[in-house]
């Protein structure tokens, strides 16, 4: 008998692999292993389910890659420096998530001696160019296959052929899209389709279980999430999960994205990022009072960039090393620690305590005293500053021509 060709599914347990699994082995006739890149979304218990369904849908083998540790050095803490969402709303979560999932998936997939590598994206999403681009550039001798993309699947198709198959499952909840990681959980499907339409309460995995307020502190150690409230992680993924815990019981960080995808269309989807959130909120906050007005407009500027690169499959790009170096010299002084009150579906930052706050100096008090300029040197200062616009509207009216009213 011939050999079946052996391919590696990036599986995820969700509808699009689910079909992908039993199609690639039913209808394709290949023999299919599976993997997942945990990127710190996944309990041990759910991803002792994910592996039994893969191994229900007939893979020949299935293996669990953890790539927390990766993701949080490598991406996670950039994304803190640079303060970085999308459009001022999205911690852009699967999408920076996608690039070290799919690093791991192919470096696995070499290693077992795959002929071929699958995914679940559609044809319509920015994941398949992050899959494509990166076993590409990682592994181009490897075939791609992409079934839900290349026939253009609905979900409807996909749930009606699992069924046709012998296939059991709460299909009820795979009627969303669910992408869980360390760095926020995305939601798409069903209402995020529609432009006049918002995510249901039961959409969103976590519920609101808080009332009230309860204050809560986030201390930060050269620009990394260090401390809350007043304990110390020297783990800095254990630090997230505990903001993210803190703040999904209120319902905080719960938002729809709407941007341009890399395919050129409009994209939305729902996502709840409490963690990314209240961090970049509480960090953005203690770098106003750490670093100089020079230093947060040009790391601004980059991290734009960084997040847009991120966002579009450019991790892989030389110049992300380069902006990386940029943020990570600007956070010399961002140590310090910041008090959020938290709310349902709100929060409040009330203030920062650090030793390099900029605020706290003896050369004056914003709007009160002066104490290292006098009257003098400021009339000085101002009659130097408007020379420029002095000479201009003068010339403006030696030519006769009108000043602005």
């Amino acid at each position: 008998m011939e050999k079946k060709k052996k391919v590696l599914l990036a599986f995820s347990g969700g509808l699009d692999t689910s079909f992908a699994a039993k199609y690639l082995s039913e209808d394709l006739g290949y023999e299919v292993h599976t993997a997942i890149a945990n990127t710190g979304g996944f309990s041990a218990d759910e991803l002792d389910i994910i592996e039994k369904r893969a191994l229900a849908l007939g893979a020949a083998s299935h293996k669990t890659l953890d790539v927390t540790k990766d993701y949080y050095s490598k991406s996670i803490r950039y994304m803190v420096a640079g303060n970085v969402l999308r459009n001022g709303t999205y911690p852009i979560s699967v999408s920076s998530e996608r690039i070290f999932q799919a690093m791991a998936i192919i470096e696995y997939a070499k290693s077992i001696g795959a002929d071929a590598i699958a995914h679940g994206s559609t044809g319509a999403g920015n994941d398949q160019v992050r899959f494509d681009l990166t076993f590409q550039i990682m592994a181009p001798e490897i075939e791609i296959i992409t079934p839900t993309r290349d026939m253009t699947l609905t979900r409807e198709y996909e749930i009606d052929y699992l069924k046709d198959h012998g296939f059991e499952a709460d299909f009820k909840k795979m009627e969303y899209s669910i992408n869980k990681g360390l760095w926020g959980t995305s939601i798409g499907g069903k209402e995020t389709l529609h432009s006049e339409q918002t995510l249901p309460e039961h959409a969103y995995p976590s519920q609101i279980t808080a009332s009230g307020e309860e204050r809560i502190t986030i201390g930060f150690d050269h620009g990394e999430i260090s401390s809350v409230n007043g304990e110390n992680y020297e783990d800095k993924i254990e630090a997230i999960r505990k903001v993210e815990e803190l703040g999904s019981k209120f319902g905080i960080g719960r938002d729809m994205h709407i941007g341009d995808t890399i395919i050129g269309i409009k994209g939305r989807v729902g996502f709840e990022a409490a963690g990314p959130i209240l961090i970049i909120a509480a960090h953005k906050m203690l770098e106003k009072h750490t670093l100089t007005k020079w230093q947060q407009y040009w790391k601004d500027q980059v991290a734009t960039w960084y997040g847009m690169f991120l966002h579009e499959a450019q991790y892989l790009e030389p110049v992300m090393r380069d902006i990386e170096a940029m943020l990570d010299s600007s956070q010399h002084n961002v140590t310090g620690t910041v008090e959020i009150i938290l709310r349902p579906y709100s929060y409040t930052l009330v203030g920062v305590d650090s030793p390099y706050d900029l605020m706290k100096t003896d050369f004056g008090e914003y709007g009160e005293v002066n104490k290292a300029w006098s009257a003098d040197d400021i009339k000085g200062f101002t009659k130097i500053l408007g020379n420029q616009m002095k000479i201009y509207y003068n010339i403006r009216k030696r030519n006769g021509e009108d000043l602005p009213k």
